[in-house]
Order: structure tokens, then C-alpha cells, then sequence
């Protein structure tokens, strides 16, 4: 087992979830509809699924905790190619409804960084480094 083809992210409110990740930062999908029962987005290499929280807690069996209360000890990242192109994530997510939670800034491991919530807390890490390397999927490549 050494890959990951599918994340899924348990959501409060698939309608605000939609919205943020499709229309508001892009991810493509081929769900038009507003409030699916789930819904897949076409990244370039892993997937990203939204599926409603308390069907995935029923599903895994776990109870429902309270989401973006405290730290999940789990973080999402985009990998970019620019200092810009981290700017532009960070101020994307902003304007669709997310949250900044740390403004981007050079630090400690050489590289670019900032952090954003999603609507259900979920922390995304929007990162560039000038001595990163990606395949021909954008995948970073890690030597």
C-alpha cells in the first residue's frame, strides 16, 4: 500500500462545502448540483471527495466531534510553482469563504507558506519552495 487516491472530508454543510471548493478555489467536478450526497473533484493526482459528517462518522463507526475546534493534528497542502501563485491561493481562499490562519511568509525549512481553514476548519498549507521539483501530473516530486 503505498499510495493515496481518494481524501474525504466530512462536511457540516455540503451546500457552503460546494461552493467553496468548486466556485469559489476551482476544483473541478462534474457535479452541478449544490447539495449532493457526495461529490468527487478531478484534481491532478489524488482525488478530494466531500461527503456529509455525520454519514461519514456512521459510516466509520466514529462519533461526531465538533469540526475546526482545535487542531486535528492534520493538515491538507497545494504545492505551488511561485511566491505569487501562494499569495493568490491564500487570497482565493479569503474572498470564497475561507479563513486565513497564518499570512504566508518565508520559513524555518526554506520555502514560502501559508495556512487557510475551509468552512468546516479544515487547514490547508499553500506552500512554495524554488528548489521543488514536480512531475508531469504537478505531483511535488520528493527525492
Amino acid at each position: 500500500m503505498n499510495r493515496i487516491n481518494l481524501i474525504t472530508l466530512g462536511v457540516r454543510n455540503m451546500t457552503v462545502s460546494v461552493q467553496f471548493y468548486r466556485d469559489g478555489l476551482g476544483f473541478e467536478t462534474n457535479t452541478e448540483e449544490d447539495a449532493p450526497g457526495i461529490v468527487f473533484f478531478n484534481n491532478e493526482g489524488t482525488k478530494l471527495a466531500l461527503y456529509p459528517l455525520k454519514e461519514l462518522a456512521k459510516e466509520t463507526g466514529e462519533k461526531v466531534e465538533d469540526p475546526g475546534q482545535g487542531f486535528s493534528g492534520m493538515t491538507l497542502a497545494y504545492n505551488a510553482k511561485s511566491v505569487e501563485e501562494v499569495d493568490a491561493i491564500i487570497q482565493q481562499a479569503a474572498s470564497a469563504g475561507g479563513r486565513v490562519a497564518k499570512e504566508p511568509e518565508w520559513v524555518f525549512w526554506g520555502g514560502y507558506s501559508g495556512y487557510f481553514k475551509d468552512p468546516d476548519g479544515y487547514i490547508w498549507e499553500a506552500a512554495y519552495a524554488e528548489f521543488w521539483k514536480f512531475d508531469e501530473q504537478n505531483m511535488l516530486i520528493l527525492e
